[in-house]
């Protein structure tokens, strides 16, 4: 699916947010990646199996500490 080089990381990959992005719909809160992930402002991510990863924003405690 990727055309750039160095290639995107997968979908499958960890790093798949550094993809870079196709579209962006900032008014909708999604953008769509160039691994076919969307990527939503809350964190959270569809993949393009369906699978969603939840949020993953770190908490009020983390940032706290940080």
């Amino acid at each position: 699916m990727c055309q750039h080089q160095p290639s995107c990381p997968s979908a499958e990959s960890t790093d798949r947010e550094a993809a870079q992005l196709v579209a962006h719909y900032p008014e909708q809160g999604w953008s769509l990646l160039c691994n076919g992930v969307l990527l939503f402002e809350d964190t959270g991510e569809l993949l393009p199996d369906g699978q969603v990863i939840g949020p993953h924003r770190p908490g009020a405690s983390a940032m706290a500490t940080a």
